[in-house]
C-alpha cells in the first residue's frame, strides 16, 4: 500500500512538474511571442522575462524582431536600352508586426521568399526604365530609393519592416563581358594598324624631305666648291703669270722640274732615254744651264 501511495507521489509530482513547464516560459531580448489560444492568434507579447501561459490551450510561435539580412543570388536584368545586368542585392529587415506576419505568412522562410520574390519585382520594374548610363551615373542613387520606397511599401502589410535595400554588385554577365572585350580588343588593334600605316607614311615624307633636302645641299655645296676652285685656280694662274714675267727661265725651270714629277711618277720602274733627249737638258745642265 506504502508503495502505491509513494508510485502516485511521484506520478503526481512528474504531473506538476510537467503542468509547471507547460504554463511557463521564457522571453530573450529580441524576441516577441505571439499567443495562439485554440488555433487563434491573440496577443502579442514583447516584455522579456519569465511569462505564464495556459496548459493545453495557449501555444506559442517566436519570432527574432532584430534586424535580418536578405542576400538572394545574382539574377539577370534587361534594362530600358536592351542591355543585360547580373544584379545582386541585399535587404535589411526587421519582423515589426508578429500578427499580421503570422497572418500573411507563418514562418520566417515563407517571409523570405516572399520578400525575395518583393525585391525582384521591384528591381526589374525600376531597372526596365533606365539606362545603362543612368547606373553610372549620380541617377543611380535615385534609382535605389525608388526600389527600397516600393519594397518598404509593400512589405508593411505583411508586418515587416524593411529598413534598407541596395544593390552589392551591378555587373554585365560575362559573355557580354567577353563579348565587349573582344569588340575593344579589335577596335584597338585597327587604331594601332592605323598608326602604324600613318607612321610609315610620315616616315617616307621625311626620308623624302631629307633627300630633297640632301641633294639642295649636295648641289650647292658642290656649286660652292667650283667656284671656290675656279676663284682659286685665277689666283695660282695670276700668280704664275706674275712670276713668269719676273723671271721667265726660271718659270721654264720650274715647270720642267714639274713635267719631271709627272712623267717619273707615271712611268715604269725603267725609264730608258737616249743621252741628248730634251727631257735630261735640266738635268744635265741645272739652273744654270737653264739661265744660259
Amino acid at each position: 500500500m506504502e508503495k502505491r501511495w509513494h508510485g502516485l507521489g511521484l506520478l503526481a509530482g512528474v504531473a506538476a512538474i510537467w503542468g509547471l513547464s507547460s504554463t511557463l516560459y521564457t522571453l530573450s531580448e529580441g524576441q516577441k511571442a505571439l499567443i495562439i489560444r485554440l488555433g487563434a492568434p491573440i496577443d502579442v507579447d514583447a516584455q522579456p522575462g519569465l511569462k505564464f501561459k495556459m496548459p493545453l490551450v495557449d501555444s506559442l510561435q517566436f519570432y527574432d524582431t532584430r534586424l535580418q539580412t536578405l542576400a538572394p543570388p545574382p539574377e539577370q536584368v534587361i534594362l530600358g536600352d536592351e542591355k543585360r545586368l547580373e544584379v545582386e542585392t541585399y535587404t535589411r529587415y526587421r519582423i515589426a508586426n508578429p500578427l499580421r506576419f503570422y497572418q500573411a505568412l507563418r514562418t520566417e522562410e515563407q517571409a523570405k521568399l516572399q520578400l525575395g520574390q518583393l525585391v525582384s519585382t521591384s528591381l526589374r520594374r525600376e531597372l526596365g526604365k533606365v539606362m545603362l548610363k543612368s547606373l553610372l551615373s549620380e541617377e543611380r542613387s535615385r534609382i535605389v530609393e525608388q526600389i527600397q520606397s516600393e519594397v518598404m511599401e509593400r512589405a508593411r502589410p505583411l508586418g515587416i519592416e524593411v529598413t534598407e535595400v541596395r544593390l552589392h554588385r551591378a555587373d554585365l554577365p560575362l559573355e557580354t563581358s567577353q563579348a565587349i572585350y573582344d569588340r575593344m580588343k579589335s577596335s584597338r588593334q585597327q587604331e594601332a594598324k592605323e598608326l602604324r600605316a600613318q607612321g610609315v607614311q610620315w616616315a617616307q615624307e621625311i626620308q623624302s624631305k631629307a633627300e630633297a633636302e640632301r641633294t639642295v645641299i649636295l648641289s650647292e655645296a658642290q656649286r660652292q666648291s667650283a667656284i671656290i676652285r675656279g676663284e682659286g685656280d685665277a689666283a695660282a694662274n695670276q700668280i704664275l703669270a706674275h712670276a713668269f714675267s719676273k723671271d721667265p727661265k726660271f718659270y721654264k725651270f720650274y715647270r720642267s722640274l714639274q713635267s719631271y714629277r709627272q712623267s717619273l711618277a707615271e712611268s715604269a720602274p725603267t725609264l730608258v732615254l737616249s743621252p741628248d733627249s730634251a727631257l735630261l737638258h735640266d738635268f744635265r745642265t741645272g739652273w744654270l744651264g737653264a739661265k744660259r
